[in-house]
This record gives structure tokens, sequence and C-alpha cells, in this order.
């Protein structure tokens, strides 16, 4: 593409890896899956706050079928460190390529970003930026002191990529900023990665994970998948028992909706008889707080479950 702006809506643009797929069929959604679409009076502030300062989020840069009930409550999950992905995973519909150079001043407007919605609990995500030595980690480390000191009583929720290519004290310094909780997100079982997360690494992520808690204790860990992209329920609760190894306190569990038919296909939508038994099944093994709904996204209600799963550690500690 040599150094012509690309245009983001145009699919062969936003994700040139997958371009010469094959389309897969997108199934039609069942009845649990719909969503209205957005049109509150509280979207739009949302949307327009974040318009004005310039900022990236995942609600829609991912398509998140749930941005039109998370903006009109004010709720928003920030992406920092530009909209162009260095991985090209088959379910993502963040866009691929090679990104721009960081902006100094993104954890500033994040920060009042923040303090202006009035935010009880933000999240702050990021695209995988494998062409930076520290992966990121500094920028995120210097977006959670900007909200600590733009908005001191907001809680704050980092779902970070892998450093998979980066130095142990790349996690130290995202650690080391002391986020309220520190989310990374398996995606799905170890089987499915070639696949579906072709540049990760399952005992990798895993371990990162642990890594957090080993660092600082009283971080929250949490971490997600979905489901409906051909794993089977034995592998769903493998996953669930290598996350309780690994001591994560929080798990979410989400069905995977496809985003264009270049994407991985949908194998089946997960009824949500069989969401409520994952979450029964989670519970059983210990962690404090899950969240399994087919609409179930990682920020999905972040707020709300951060306080639920605060309340659960106060009483597990007794």
């Amino acid at each position: 593409m040599g150094n012509t702006v690309r245009d983001l809506t145009i699919p062969d643009q936003r994700h040139p890896e997958k371009a010469h797929r094959l389309d897969n069929a997108q199934p039609k959604k069942p009845s649990w899956i719909r969503v209205k679409a957005p049109v509150s009076q509280g979207y739009k502030e949302t949307r327009d706050i974040i318009r004005a300062q310039k900022l990236t989020t995942v609600c829609e840069e991912a398509g998140c079928p749930n941005v039109g009930e998370c903006w009109s409550q004010g709720h928003a999950t920030m992406m920092i460190m530009g909209e162009i992905c260095t991985r090209g995973c088959t379910f993502c519909n963040v866009a691929t390529g090679k990104p721009s150079t960081l902006d100094a001043f993104e954890p500033g407007r994040v920060a009042h970003a923040v303090a202006q919605l009035g935010l009880n609990h933000v999240v702050v995500t990021s695209v995988d930026r494998d062409d930076l030595d520290d992966g990121g980690a500094d920028h995120f480390a210097q977006t959670i002191r900007a909200i600590r000191h733009r908005a001191p009583a907001t809680t704050i929720e980092v779902l970070t990529p892998d450093f998979l290519k980066c130095a142990p004290s790349a996690l130290e310094t995202v650690v080391a900023a002391r986020p309220d909780v520190f989310n990374h997100n398996l995606e799905t079982v170890p089987g499915l990665y070639p696949e579906v997360r072709p540049g990760a690494r399952y005992f990798h992520s895993l371990r990162l994970l642990q890594k957090v808690k080993e660092i600082d204790p009283s971080i929250f860990t949490k971490s997600g998948i979905m489901v409906g992209l051909g794993e089977d329920r034995q592998g769903v609760l493998q996953v669930m028992d290598d996350m309780r190894a690994a001591d994560v306190d929080f798990l979410t569990i989400g069905q995977y909706l496809q985003p264009t038919p270049k994407h991985h296909r949908v194998d089946r939508f997960v009824t949500p008889e069989e969401f409520a038994s994952y979450e029964k099944a989670a519970y059983g093994k210990g962690f404090l707080m899950v969240s399994a709904t087919p609409l179930t996204r990682s920020s999905y209600h972040a707020g709300d479950d951060f306080a639920r799963m605060r309340d659960a550690r106060m009483a597990k500690l007794g």
C-alpha cells in the first residue's frame, strides 16, 4: 500500500490479510442475539465526547453488539495506540497492518474523556503493537496514571495484548501502574489457536495472567473466551480449570459473532441454557465473578461486575 492512506471502511483495505480468503456463509442469528439499534440521547452524548477527544473505542472498531446499551449509559471501552493492529486474528474486526507512531498526548485525552463522561469504571484496551519493543506497556502505564490524576475515583480495568515478543519488564511496567483489574483474553480453547489466534500462544497468555498475580496479588485478574467457534464443552471446562490454576478471578464467556464473510465462520449458536450451565460450572470451580451470556463481551457491564467481584473477595476473606 505504500504511504497511501487506507480507507478502513473498505473491507479489503481494513483486512488485507483476509482479502484472499473464501467467504464463509453467515448464518441467521437466533432470537436471543438480536439487539436494538442505538438511538438514545445518552448514546449521542457519549459518541460526541469520544469524537471531540479524537479517541478510538473498541465498541466501534470491533463492531460490538452492545454499543447502544453501553453508550446510552455513558460506558465506553477506550482503545489506545491507534486503530491498526499488527496481528490478524480470524475472529477480529479491528483493522490489520502497520500502525502509526504513538500519540504522546493520547493518555491525557483518554483521562479527560473519562472525567467528562463521569465514569465510575473504565476499561482501557489496545491493538497489538508487535512493532514496539515494549508492546506499548509504557503507554498503558501512562494512561493509567493520567486517569488516576484526572479521575481519582474511577476504577481502572486494562485489557492488554499478550506482550509475546517483549521482555518480562513490559508486563511489570503495566502492573506497577496498579490497575484495579488486569484483563487478558484467552479467546478460545488451545486446539483452535492455529486457526483463530495464529499469532498468539495459549500457554503464554495463561502464564501472563498468572504472573500478574505473582507480581501483585491485590490486582484482580480477568479473562474471557468466545464460544461457537468449533470448541466442545469439555474444552471449555478445561480452559476454566487452566484459568483457575493461574488464579484468574473473573471469567467472561460470550457468543462469537462473525463480523464479515471473510472472518472465521460461526460453528453454531450456543443456547442461553448452555451459557447458564457454563456459569454454574465456573462458579463451582471457584471464580469470584462469572459473566456468561450470548451477548457477554469482555467489557460488558464491567463496572457493575467489578463491584460485585470486589464484594465477593471481601466475603471470601471474611
